[in-house]
Formats: C-alpha cells, sequence, structure tokens
C-alpha cells in the first residue's frame, strides 16, 4: 500500500515547498476514512491513522459498548467487547483494527489525488499570502492577453494573473502582448474561482507610489503628499508640503530641469501634473489649488465650507477649465466648494449725473447709487455742525 517513499516524498515537500508535512497527513487520514466507508459502507464507523515515523497505515473500525446491540455497524456488546479488551465498560468506544489488504490499491490511488490537490491549494494559499503583502504597491509586470479590452498582467514570480479592466486603465493608453507595464495593485481576492489581483493605472494609488519611486525625498518623508485629485488621461493635481525649512517641496519634486515630473508624466501617458504647495490657510491653498490660473482674491464662508474665488477675466477659462474639470480637481483636492468669477462681475458701472453734485447729508451719503439721483436739492453743510 503506502510506503516508505510516500512519506519520504512528504518529506520532501516540506522541505522544498516549506509545507507542513502534518497537514498532509490529516487531510490524507480524512480521505482515506471517507474511501474506506465507501468501499465497505457509510454506516461503518471507522478511522485511518498513519505512522510517519513507521511509514505504516492503519485503518480502525470501532464501536460503542451497550448492553444491547440495535445498531451492529456502531454497537457491540458488552460481553463481545471484553474479548477484545477487558477493562472496557459501558459507554465507552472500543477500536479494532481491520485488514487493508483489499484497500492498498483504494488507499494508493487516494493518497495520490489527495496529496495533489492539497499541494494545489496549498501553493496558491502560499502565492496568495506572499501576494497579499504587495496590495498597494506598485509593480512592474508583463502583458499576458488582451480579451475585450480588459488587460491581463502576468505578475512577476508568480502564476497569477493581474486583472485590469478599462475602467482602471488610463485612457488612450494602447498595449501589446509582452509590454511591460508598471501597476498598482488596488486589491485582492480569493473567490471559487481562484486569486483574483485587480490592479490599476488609473487611480490616485498609482500617481502617489510613482512619486515614491521617482522622487527619493517623497519616499523617505522629508516632502509628503497632503492629497491627490485626478481625472486619468487629462490632468492630475497632487498637494505636497515639508516641515524642512531648508527645502523646496516644488523644486524637489519638478527635479533638474523637470525631469521628475517629467517622467512621472511620461508614465501616465503624458497626463498633465499640477504641483500645489499645500498650506493650513484655506485662502492660501484655494487660490494655489487652481493653478495654473492666476487668482486676485478668495473668499471663504467657513459654516458652508464655500469659497468664492476672483480672476482676471482674460483668465476665467483657464481657472474653470475644459469642461470644468480645473475647477473641479481644485475642489476634491482641497474639500472646499470653490465658485470662480470674473473681475468685472465685481465692478459697477456708474452713470455720470447730469446735474452737478456739490455735497450729500450724513443720511443720504450711505444711500445707494439709485437713490442719487432722486436727490432735487441739497443744502451745505456748516463746518461747524460737523
Amino acid at each position: 500500500m503506502i510506503n516508505k517513499d510516500f512519506f519520504q516524498a512528504l518529506e520532501d515537500l516540506e522541505n522544498e515547498k516549506k509545507i507542513n508535512k502534518e497537514t498532509f497527513i490529516t487531510t490524507l487520514e480524512t480521505a482515506l476514512t471517507s474511501a474506506y466507508k465507501k468501499m465497505y459502507g457509510e454506516a461503518k464507523s471507522a478511522l485511518v491513522k498513519l505512522n510517519p515515523e513507521k511509514a505504516t497505515i492503519k485503518i480502525y473500525s470501532y464501536k460503542t459498548v451497550v448492553n444491547e446491540v440495535l445498531d451492529p455497524d456502531k454497537e457491540i456488546s458488552l460481553q463481545d467487547a471484553k474479548l477484545i479488551k477487558k477493562s472496557i465498560k459501558l459507554g465507552e468506544t472500543i477500536l479494532q483494527e481491520e485488514s487493508t489488504k483489499d484497500f492498498g490499491r483504494i488507499a494508493a490511488q487516494t493518497a495520490k489525488q489527495v496529496v495533489m490537490q492539497k499541494l494545489k491549494e496549498m501553493e496558491r494559499q502560499m502565492a496568495l499570502n506572499e501576494l497579499s503583502e504587495k496590495e498597494d504597491e506598485l509593480l512592474t509586470t508583463i502583458v499576458k492577453r488582451i480579451d475585450n479590452g480588459t488587460i491581463y498582467v502576468q505578475i512577476s514570480n508568480t502564476h497569477t494573473e493581474g486583472v485590469m479592466v478599462p475602467a482602471d486603465q488610463i485612457p488612450g493608453e494602447k498595449f501589446n502582448v509582452g509590454d511591460r507595464v508598471k501597476v498598482y495593485v488596488k486589491k485582492i481576492k480569493d473567490s471559487f474561482k481562484g486569486t483574483q489581483i485587480q490592479v490599476t493605472r488609473s487611480n490616485v494609488g498609482f500617481v502617489r507610489k510613482m512619486f515614491e519611486l521617482e522622487i527619493p525625498e517623497v519616499a523617505s518623508g522629508d516632502v509628503k503628499i497632503k492629497n491627490i485629485a485626478r481625472d486619468p488621461g487629462n490632468r492630475t493635481k497632487v498637494a505636497i508640503y515639508t516641515e524642512k525649512a531648508n527645502l523646496d517641496p516644488i523644486g524637489t519634486c519638478v527635479g533638474f530641469h523637470g525631469q521628475r515630473i517629467d517622467t512621472i508624466s511620461s508614465e501616465m501617458n503624458g497626463e498633465k501634473i499640477d504641483l500645489i504647495e499645500y498650506n493650513d490657510d484655506p485662502l492660501d491653498y484655494i487660490a494655489k489649488s487652481l493653478s495654473p490660473a492666476k487668482v486676485l482674491s478668495v473668499e471663504i464662508n467657513e459654516s458652508l465650507h464655500s469659497s468664492r474665488v476672483i480672476v482676471p477675466d482674460d483668465k476665467l477659462s483657464l481657472a474653470i477649465g475644459k469642461n470644468g474639470q480645473n475647477v473641479r480637481l481644485a475642489a476634491r483636492l482641497t474639500g472646499w466648494k470653490i465658485e470662480v468669477k470674473p473681475e468685472s462681475s465685481t465692478t459697477v458701472a456708474v452713470k455720470e449725473p447730469e446735474y452737478e453734485l456739490t455735497e450729500l447729508n450724513d443720511e443720504d451719503a450711505f444711500k445707494g447709487l439709485s437713490d442719487i439721483e432722486e436727490l432735487e436739492e441739497i443744502t451745505p453743510i456748516d463746518d461747524d455742525e460737523e
């Protein structure tokens, strides 16, 4: 039946693949017990025990000791039980070794199937455990296949695929089988279909990891990312800051001749990146968030968490952006509602009166322009009365 070579194979699996031998043995005992019952009758109570040290396998039937036997497959009389074990008592369970002569071939086949199945399960679990450590990480993968717009990538050093659905791709990007591509691991799921790794290039996690990869000061924490707002394929705004007085966070991220930020933008298919220096003062932060537009003034309503921004007339379209993209990203970056107004909207055109206005009394001095036109006579005020 199962010989020394089988147990030696379990030892080799434990050493080579770091898989616990005891796990195999427990699973195998359960499977062999089930196979034995199928062969000799499900009603029969039996168990299979493997002994790796002695390289043996034994099958035991067990029955409960009773006064009157109602189920011969599961019960034995006290008188018959004492023939096997003299010290046995009522209510106890007695084991009796069964012959394995006719069970050898079935046992060998079952053992092989169980080991192969368990090996696959444990390798998958080990791969899942290893990959779970890569969640929220940036990986370089190879495009394995493309099916109806969904891209399947090979995760390095594993037999597992990463799945990148169209929504997780940067609009306008094209890949071919065999291309190397950086992806961000956003979620790992284990389902009845196997391990599924969801990867992406379109979310803000991909941007954050690219900054950490290309900018050592971000990776070390000298420059920190406060927030990211992104419209994949078009524009991304990144709010950064530093607690080091002698470090310029914007210049650090841009790099010499723009090399660092250009590398990141190129990896993101040419996506525009606005670097915004974070400030605790919401007025300054909101003004900078509308980059590249120039801002003249900012007013905020803290209770509504909203703001009104005034920009030059010729910068209005730039501040708002195509289809409202720039102001929308600025609002997401800062967390404030932002209303953009042109400078001309704050200027009131005044029509020159047809008569000469000499003086106003104190009350009329604060009336609106429409009220001024209704004044018909103004009397001078003596300087001593003021």
